[in-house]
């Protein structure tokens, strides 16, 4: 709280605001700033609303230990002025009686006899007040059950009596009498009782994820599998981060450990680290403490006790070290309540939940499952696995490393990653063996290897340096043409770099004087790439030149790197004149390696043509290159060609809209791939693609899977930005799906991933992130939580100055949410931002949206005192339609003018304004024309014609126009076989006629 209140109206407006808050540190310390400062102003109703909102902060804060004292005060005002109070102020004191005897109860050092005093208190005060005792006997029966004697008795002393409007929720009191059933054992009938909660038909502010965190392993036994994911995804979102939920956390993390998902258990753990320092209320802590305990024990027994985890702040842990200490911390806590009791109820429960056997082998929770490998500490990608067994000896890996990189053949990358390992060791010896050359070439090979691998994780600039470092050394062990082609592979990977800015300014200059600063920047790039790889072309051209008499095989790949880089001109230009140079390179490398009998090259040369054939456009032609390339593949190898040349198809087939071709080809690369190492057939592109061929065949789940199958692939292979790329697609997918929970979760566990957290990834692939999960959170209907990461998106977009239009999308949705949520001060200064990054980056569409669905929310929400504000918005949203037409902008649906039209009329009708309502409605009619066969604007047309007919008829009350204006466009629509569109209008005239 920056400043204290001055007023008590500053004040209600403070408590309002904080009451907004989600529950936790912030909202606990401005709940008491709130409170001493009401106490100022000496008067009894401010004080008693400060108080209640404290002691609100401090139960759902999970600080039990605080809420009866402030509870105390406010019973002390009741007793001395209890006219105070009025009948809302009187039932929230009385609500709250449940509120301290559920936090006496959660403190093992508060005498059982306090308990039952306070409970005696509880009693008295409701029989003095005259209210009905069901609540009481609801309290007494939640003691028995805590204690564990005489369970059965209160039970059915609470459960028989009526509800009174002092009764806890319906949610709640479900969910304990399903809690009753379930401590008996009987599992059936638990969930029986769960069922309206689970369905989603009763909840209130912890349900239903108090019900789900119990029901989660009954669920499991009772085998509703499907159910079970999805609940476990809602409800675990539901309570994340919340310390007064930190019981339910435990149990999600037990529900982890008993099915298979050790590694998201510690996921989740690390998640909700800060509750082992927040959590103060000792019977919470005692019920999530032994869940980490169940998930700890788990992965230990699993062999990796020694995976680092998250703890107790203060020190870095070990599975096994926190299990330890974990389970020092539960024995102790449960002592301690049982010695309170005087039973051992909390140590035999706490026993039965460490007890538990796995329920299922395996349950896959997310689109992202992962096992306790995946989680472990980020090392070097592991070496290859070869299709056959490595030499012994280093001369022996040697000659088998250059014979099968002679070749192109994958496995060559084994026996380079094993010859690394052994040079590395300080005993290595090099051998004195003629064939295995001098230490100078080895340490080139491995150079050269390495540069390869830095390429295949777009590192460009770095793989040139390190080919120009192999070429020296070439040079110095007298290998000339291995020293050429290092040379060249330099020069190929430093034109794949960023080009220099001197080659950006001189193309932005060749732009013509007028064409705009929107057109320059594309075109100087690609202006600047087209200059740099014809640059690069020519100099490989040179080098092979002065390179005669270099064995076949090197200068077969000196031809391909000229093909590549007239490959990579004609992708950065789109020029069709750029084709055929291609093609005649590619031809000169199949003449060449086809009177050298090199089959790999061949095979790269035909690929390559079908590859070129294909950016070309001319897809039959690729398509018939690459089904001849794959005959000759099946028959004659090499085969480690065959996957790629699979994918290859099957993309060509996905262009032709043969998605069912596409998908055979794609799933036999699939296959085939994994006869190989991953990164040598790029099997995160197979399984890509795969996902688009499974998409337009209708496979969702299928797609969904192989687009988390090439994340995974490539995030193991270390290119993480390519991995977290893909995961973006999957988390759009599942939330375009309606798969709102799996989309949540995904984005969830990747925003989890250090280097997201440590800020070391791409900002703008991270803020992108964010946004598919808030706009998940939106359609969730998590309106709090979209709403407070769509503010801290629009406040951290508000500083790309590159980038205007991405921040004008933002601000303009968050300006959305925020009406959505009534605050329209900080919507309109929300759009005000999106329309001045509108003006440097045009978003027509999305701003004009934006503006008109605040105008409408505003006159909705506010009726006649809101039209001027609503108008207001409308008239921004009229200057960006004029620009938007100025410009020659069209939109995607129907034109801005006619939503602005249609929306003028929506807003006056909602202000009472009948007359300017109806003519914006015959305006936007005029606007839209004729519906004709377009099914989205005969909907379109036919709301309006609706509004319109409401407007005219009910409230203007002229019967007859507005009935034949609906009766003519039912008929109009059912001419052209719009059915369903005329049933609206249909039933509107029905109406209109019997009010006639």
């Amino acid at each position: 709280m920056q400043t204290a209140p001055q007023t008590t109206d500053e004040l209600y407006e403070a408590l309002r605001e904080n009451d907004r808050r989600p529950y936790g540190r912030t909202r606990t310390v401005t709940a008491e700033e709130l409170a001493e400062a009401a106490e100022l102003f000496g008067e009894p109703v401010p004080l008693i609303h400060a108080l209640l909102e404290l002691q609100e902060a401090y139960t759902y804060g999970s600080e039990p230990r605080k809420s009866p004292v402030v509870f105390a005060r406010l019973l002390n005002l009741f007793d001395e002025q209890p006219g105070a109070f009025d009948d809302r102020l009187r039932h929230q004191l009385f609500w709250r009686f449940k509120w301290v005897a559920n936090a006496l109860r959660s403190l093992p050092e508060v005498p059982l006899a306090s308990l039952r005093q306070w409970q005696t208190e509880m009693r008295d005060r409701y029989e003095k007040a005259g209210l009905d005792l069901q609540p009481y006997y609801g309290q007494a029966y939640q003691l028995a059950a805590h204690v564990g004697e005489d369970t059965a008795l209160a039970y059915e002393l609470w459960a028989g009596r009526t509800r009174s409007r002092l009764s806890d929720c319906e949610a709640c009191e479900t969910c304990e009498r399903a809690l009753y059933h379930l401590a008996a054992g009987d599992d059936e009938r638990a969930l029986r009782a769960w069922e309206p909660v689970l369905a989603g038909k009763e909840s209130c502010q912890e349900e239903p994820a108090r019900s789900v965190s119990y029901a989660l392993l009954p669920l499991v036994r009772a085998g509703r599998t499907d159910e079970v994911r999805r609940l476990h995804l809602a409800g675990y979102r539901g309570c994340r981060r919340n310390p007064s939920m930190a019981g339910e956390i435990g149990r999600h993390l037990e529900f982890c450990a008993l099915t298979g998902n050790e590694a998201r258990g510690l996921e989740l753990l690390a998640e909700n680290r800060t509750l082992f320092d927040e959590v103060d209320s000792p019977l919470s802590l005692l019920d999530l403490l032994t869940g980490v305990e169940v998930l700890l024990a788990r992965v230990e027994a699993l062999g990796h006790g020694e995976l680092p985890t998250a703890g107790f702040p203060g020190r870095s842990w070990t599975v096994a070290a926190l299990r330890a200490e974990v389970r020092r911390r539960a024995d102790d806590l449960a002592a301690r309540f049982d010695a309170r009791n005087g039973t051992t109820a909390h140590t035999d429960r706490r026993r039965t939940r460490l007890d538990r056997t796995p329920l299922l082998e395996s349950l896959e929770l997310t689109l992202r499952p992962r096992t306790l490998a995946d989680v472990a500490p980020a090392t070097a990608p592991a070496a290859p696995e070869p299709a056959e067994a490595l030499p012994e000896s280093p001369a022996g890996l040697i000659k088998r490393a250059r014979e099968l990189d002679e070749q192109g053949h994958p496995d060559a990358h084994a026996c380079w990653a094993r010859l690394r390992t052994l040079t590395t060791d300080p005993d290595y010896v090099h051998p004195d063996d003629p064939e295995a050359g001098p230490p100078a070439r080895l340490r080139a090979d491995l150079l050269e290897e390495e540069a390869t691998l830095a390429e295949r994780k777009d590192a460009h600039a770095d793989a040139a340096a390190l080919y120009e470092e192999a070429a020296g050394l070439y040079e110095d062990a007298e290998l000339a043409g291995h020293a050429v082609i290092a040379r060249a592979s330099a020069v190929l990977a430093g034109a794949q770099a960023v080009p220099p800015r001197a080659e950006a300014e001189d193309a932005e200059r060749a732009v013509p004087e007028g064409a705009g600063a929107e057109g320059a920047d594309p075109q100087a790039r690609t202006a600047a790439q087209v200059a740099v790889f014809s640059e690069a072309h020519a100099e490989l051209v040179r080098l092979h030149e002065q390179a005669p008499g270099i064995a076949p095989y090197l200068q077969a790949r000196l031809l391909r790197l000229r093909v590549s880089a007239h490959g990579l001109r004609l992708q950065a230009s789109g020029d069709s004149e750029h084709v055929a140079p291609v093609l005649a390179e590619v031809e000169l490398l199949f003449d060449f390696a086809t009177r050298h009998g090199l089959t790999g090259q061949i095979a790269a040369a035909r690929l390559l043509r079908a590859t070129t054939h294909g950016m070309a456009g001319d897809l039959p032609t690729a398509l018939a290159e690459a089904d001849g390339l794959i005959e000759v593949l099946r028959t004659d190898g090499p085969a480690w060609h065959l996957p790629r040349a699979l994918s290859l198809r099957g993309k060509i087939q996905l262009g032709l809209g043969d998605a069912e071709a596409a998908y055979a080809s794609l799933s036999e690369g699939v296959r085939l791939a994994a006869e190989w190492p991953a990164e040598s057939v790029d099997t995160p592109t197979l399984h890509a693609e795969l996902a688009q061929a499974c998409m337009g065949l209708g496979r969702t789940d299928e797609a969904l899977r192989h687009l988390t199958r090439s994340a995974e692939l490539e995030l193991r292979a270390g290119t993480r930005f390519d991995a977290f790329c893909t995961y973006s697609n999957a988390a759009q997918l599942s939330l375009d799906l309606g798969r709102i929970d799996d989309c949540i979760a995904l984005l969830d566990s990747l925003l989890l991933e250090p280097d997201v957290v440590d800020g070391e990834l791409d900002d703008r692939l991270v803020a992108q992130l964010r946004l598919t999960r808030a706009r998940a959170l939106r359609t969730g209907d998590d309106l709090k939580a979209a709403t407070a990461e769509f503010v801290a998106l629009a406040a951290e977009s508000a500083g790309w100055d590159d980038d205007p239009g991405s921040h004008a999308m933002i601000a303009a949705e968050t300006a959305i949410l925020l009406g959505e949520a009534g605050e329209f001060t900080k919507a309109r200064e929300a759009v005000d931002q999106a329309l001045a990054a509108h003006a440097r980056d045009p978003r027509y569409e999305q701003v004009s949206n934006a503006l008109r669905e605040l105008a409408r929310l505003q006159a909705q929400q506010h009726g006649p005192e809101g039209l001027t504000d609503a108008r207001a918005f409308l008239d921004d949203a009229g200057r960006v339609a004029d620009a938007a037409r100025t410009a020659g902008f069209k939109a995607h649906g129907r034109s801005l003018d006619t939503a602005l039209a249609y929306e003028h009329g929506r807003i006056n009708a909602y202000a009472g304004a009948y007359d300017e309502a109806l003519a914006a409605l015959d305006k936007a009619l005029g606007l839209l024309g004729e519906p004709g066969e377009d099914p989205h604007l005969a909907a379109e047309w036919a709301e309006c014609v609706r509004l319109a007919g409401v407007v005219e008829g009910v409230y203007l009350e002229r019967t007859a126009p507005a009935l034949a204006r609906v009766e003519a466009a039912a008929d109009r629509l059912t001419s052209l076989g719009h059915t369903e569109e005329a049933e609206s209008l249909t039933g509107l005239a029905e109406r209109l006629r019997d009010g006639e």
